[in-house]
């Protein structure tokens, strides 16, 4: 997933706003995400980074905190 392109949205900082890709994870989490907005071609925009603890991204008008390690298998660009 760390190609020159694609970096996990866990090392986006906080004000910008990315594409999702691709989700690399197992059936269940990708469909909970899904059905959240997190599809590839959404902009997502994090409104929250702190390097530690959760993140704050914004998607389809809807605040949602995801945890580090759920924001580790989303690839952006």
């Amino acid at each position: 997933m760390h190609d020159r392109l694609h970096r996990p949205l866990s090392t986006v900082s906080a004000g910008s706003s990315v594409l999702l890709r691709r989700i690399r994870a197992g059936q269940e989490l990708e469909t909970r995400l899904a059905a959240l907005g997190f599809v590839p071609g959404a902009v997502l925009a994090v409104c929250r980074n702190s390097c530690h603890g959760p993140l704050v991204v914004q998607v389809k008008g809807s605040r949602l905190m995801l945890g580090r390690g759920m924001a580790e298998k989303i690839a952006v660009e």
